[in-house]
C-alpha cells in the first residue's frame, strides 16, 4: 500500500490589515461553582448597570437605543419573584439559575427562554471571568451578624 503524504504551506502577512472578526473577541465567564455560564462580545464591567439594583444590563434585541450584544447564556430557568422596590413599586423578575449549582446569575423581565425580553439583567457579582475564583463584588451589599 502507497504512503500518503501531505503537505501544506502558511502564508501570512504583516502587511496585512486586521478584519473585523479578527479584532472581536469573546468573553467568557463562570459562576462561582466553576460552570461555564456567559459568552458575550464585551467585557462585562463596560457595561451600564440598573441604578435599582446595580444589575448589569445585556442589550438583547436591536432597537432605536442600540444594537443588541452577541451572546449565549447556559442558564436554566429558576423560580420568578416579585421585588419590592425602595420607589413603591413592584417588579417581577424570571431568575436564571446556574445549571450545576442552581445558584442565580441572572434575570429578565419576562418568561420564556433567554433572549425572549429585550434586556437581560446579571446580577452583581454572580460571574467571573477566572474559573474557580469569586468576584471581587460577590458579597457587596450582604449584611453579616456575629
Amino acid at each position: 500500500m502507497p504512503k500518503v503524504i501531505s503537505r501544506s504551506t502558511v502564508a501570512s502577512s504583516t502587511d496585512a490589515q486586521p478584519t473585523a472578526s479578527s479584532t472581536a473577541a469573546l468573553r467568557v465567564y463562570y459562576c462561582i461553582c466553576g460552570e461555564f455560564i456567559l459568552v458575550i462580545d464585551k467585557v462585562l464591567s463596560a457595561l451600564p448597570r440598573r441604578r435599582t439594583d446595580n444589575a448589569i444590563i445585556v442589550r438583547a434585541h436591536d432597537s432605536e437605543a442600540g444594537k443588541a450584544r452577541v451572546f449565549k447564556l447556559n442558564a436554566v430557568a429558576g423560580d420568578p419573584l416579585v421585588i419590592e422596590r425602595q420607589s413603591g413599586g413592584h417588579e417581577r423578575q424570571f431568575r436564571l439559575d446556574c445549571p450545576r449549582c442552581t445558584l442565580p446569575v441572572a434575570y429578565q423581565p419576562t418568561p420564556g427562554p433567554v433572549k425572549s425580553s429585550e434586556y437581560l439583567y446579571i446580577l452583581p457579582g454572580a460571574l467571573t471571568q477566572m474559573q474557580g475564583q469569586i468576584p471581587s463584588d460577590a458579597f457587596d451589599g450582604e449584611v453579616t451578624t456575629a
